[in-house]
């Protein structure tokens, strides 16, 4: 069966999320964060012969970086959003497998992406994307989660490292009432595009990365298979008892099935 085409935007904005391959993590440290949120600024623009902008390729209203996925509300300008969703992503595979001695893919070779044509999605959105932290029970509000574009609007990132248009947002929203607005909880039903539908009382990825974190302090599974044995079954109990899956921690931690089910 062939692929459907994506869904046209009348007014060029898209809400897009991408994921890891398999659902693995995409980020592991703050370096990491901080090198997409790098990619993301260098791909805005174009550049002559000589490395200086010369053109627009897209506009950014708002991002939120996950362990294991992202999200982005991007305009088109310069080029077709899939065109420039494939320049971030070669761009920082390239970083991450060099970094990581990998090689192959990162990300899921298709993006979601949904189309944007008014003003009141567009806010839903903004509220959406900021909440990914605060609902995956990472931080408990908004402002307290580093790698969102959150910091553009509330002053706490520098203007000079913003990569994110506010200021067309916030001549139609005021920060006071857009801060309102971001803070009060969406309902589940909102129909966004998501990494997954959670059932069953399961933590998400985000959630287990926490909580091995809370428990040893490593945060990747290279890390996490040098522990210990038995710090390691001690673990791998209490993540089961937290309603984790053996699939799930098998893909988190590189562990093998068949030892976390004897446990």
């Amino acid at each position: 069966m062939s692929r459907q085409s994506r869904k046209e935007s009348g007014t060029g904005i898209y809400h897009v999320m991408m994921r890891g391959i398999n659902h693995q993590k995409i980020f592991n440290d703050e370096e990491d964060y901080f090198q997409f949120i790098t990619t993301l600024d260098r791909m805005r623009f174009r550049y002559d012969d000589e490395g200086s902008p010369c053109g627009s390729n897209c506009v950014f209203y708002a991002y939120c970086l996950m362990s294991n996925h992202l999200h982005l509300l991007i305009r088109e300008r310069g080029e077709r959003v899939g065109e420039t969703i494939k320049r971030i992503a070669s761009s920082y595979v390239f970083y991450y497998n060099r970094k990581y001695g990998r090689d192959g893919h990162l990300f899921r070779d298709r993006f979601k992406s949904e189309p944007v044509n008014d003003m009141g999605y567009f806010t839903t959105l903004l509220r959406y994307i900021h909440q990914n932290p605060v609902k995956a029970k990472i931080v408990e509000r908004v402002g307290d989660y580093a790698y969102s574009s959150w910091g553009e609007f509330d002053g706490t990132v520098e203007p000079v490292f913003q990569i994110c248009d506010t200021e067309t947002v916030m001549k139609r929203l005021p920060f006071e009432e857009l801060k309102e607005w971001v803070d009060e909880p969406l309902d589940d039903d909102v129909p966004c595009i998501d990494i997954e539908n959670v059932s069953g009382g399961r933590p998400s990825d985000d959630q287990v990365w926490l909580l091995i974190k809370e428990y040893t302090g490593v945060t990747n599974s290279s890390a996490f298979q040098q522990l210990e044995d038995e710090t390691k079954r001690t673990v791998l109990k209490r993540l089961k008892n937290r309603g984790a899956s053996h699939r799930q921690l098998e893909r988190l931690t590189g562990i093998g099935r068949g030892v976390i089910q004897s446990l």
